[in-house]
């Protein structure tokens, strides 16, 4: 099992004081975050993209760099890279760079975001989403394979003997997620390519991502990757901590109330009642997430959003530093021990390399 954090890297007014970050410091911000989630033992550290204010990771791929140059142990990804917008070639070169760069610790969350006004921006229509999605990683998921490819489709121009460049790491291309928050077409993808499938259950009632959940599953086991309790998963989710419960009720409040995506919206008691979020102490927080899996069944990663709304960079630090004592090594126990027989674990290059030279071996024995 899989822990860490992700960023949408929002720059929202403190409700508390009236203070706005500047970019600068919000990037700042963002970067001290991820090594903080390094220093108490997490495994991930993901940052969203947008191209709009008031949020600023544009460029994923140029932060996670700065972050692979000053960590060790932590895998680098995206919690949103616009498959639909960005040119898959150049996905394939970003990401191959930065995993030679981390020596293998990247992987990558494609989606298609939440900002319609993204697709026009970028010479794109919106209407045309799914299909985008579809038909850009495939295109994605032929370069990272292929070292010559041909390419004809819709919405690009076509490849004629391209290599894309650098190769991945080892040959073994960066893990996939296909998040999605709504849309059964992408758990329909990520079942078919056998990658893995992040369902963001932060907004929606959970009954929604078990819908979505079960359906990736069955799929995977349709398209012949294994028993559909073999598929990778992961879950988002959103806490605030105090020891004491209800500091943490009266300190979040204002933040609740004005964050710029559920603010002005359902009471805080609502939205802790029908997702993920937890407003409690270390011991809530430990409850509330062991009881995602009787909801899910068993799953890979669990990524939790700690620095949206205005939280200062201070209060983010303290809210991790209860997380790496008191919340993360009682998960780590306890979904351990409640992990089923052959469920498997969250993917690692170093897992993904040994996994493909194992096959090679297998199939050179039979040919013998």
């Amino acid at each position: 099992m899989q822990f860490g954090i992700f960023t949408v890297g929002d720059v929202t007014t403190d409700p508390t004081n009236g203070t706005t970050p500047s970019e600068h410091d919000r990037i700042k911000a963002m970067t001290t975050i991820a090594l903080k989630a390094e220093e108490i033992g997490l495994d991930v550290f993901a940052t969203g993209e947008h191209h709009n204010p008031p949020f600023v990771p544009s460029s994923p791929t140029t932060m996670l760099g700065w972050i692979a140059a000053r960590t060790e142990r932590l895998i680098l990804s995206t919690s949103t890279t616009l498959i639909t917008t960005n040119d898959p070639v150049k996905i394939a070169e970003d990401f191959a760079m930065l995993q030679h760069l981390a020596d293998g610790r990247v992987d990558l969350m494609l989606g298609r975001g939440n900002t319609g006004p993204v697709y026009p921006w970028f010479g794109q229509d919106i209407r045309q989403g799914i299909p985008l999605a579809i038909e850009n990683y495939a295109l994605l998921h032929r370069l990272w394979r292929e070292d010559v490819v041909d390419w004809e489709g819709r919405f690009r121009t076509p490849l004629q003997g391209f290599t894309s460049t650098p190769r991945p790491l080892d040959g073994v291309p960066p893990f996939v997620w296909h998040g999605s928050i709504r849309s059964p077409e992408i758990a329909e993808q990520a079942a078919y390519y056998g990658d893995g499938f992040f369902a963001n259950n932060i907004f929606w009632p959970k009954e929604h991502f078990q819908r979505l959940i079960d359906l990736y599953r069955d799929r995977w086991e349709h398209y012949g990757h294994g028993p559909r309790e073999s598929a990778v998963v992961g879950l988002g989710g959103q806490f605030f901590m105090r020891r004491n419960s209800q500091d943490a009720v009266r300190e979040f409040r204002p933040y609740f109330d004005n964050a710029p995506v559920y603010g002005h919206g359902p009471s805080l008691e609502e939205f802790t009642d029908q997702t993920p979020l937890t407003v409690g102490s270390p011991q809530e927080v430990i409850e509330k997430t062991l009881a995602f899996r009787d909801t899910f069944g068993d799953y890979q990663r669990q990524l939790f959003l700690v620095d949206h709304a205005g939280l200062p960079l201070k209060t983010v630090l303290e809210q991790l530093d209860l997380l790496g004592e008191d919340v993360l090594p009682v998960l780590r126990k306890e979904f351990a021990a409640r992990r089923a027989a052959g469920v498997p674990e969250g993917p690692t290059h170093a897992a993904r390399v040994a996994e493909r030279n194992n096959a090679a071996e297998q199939k050179e024995g039979t040919q013998r």
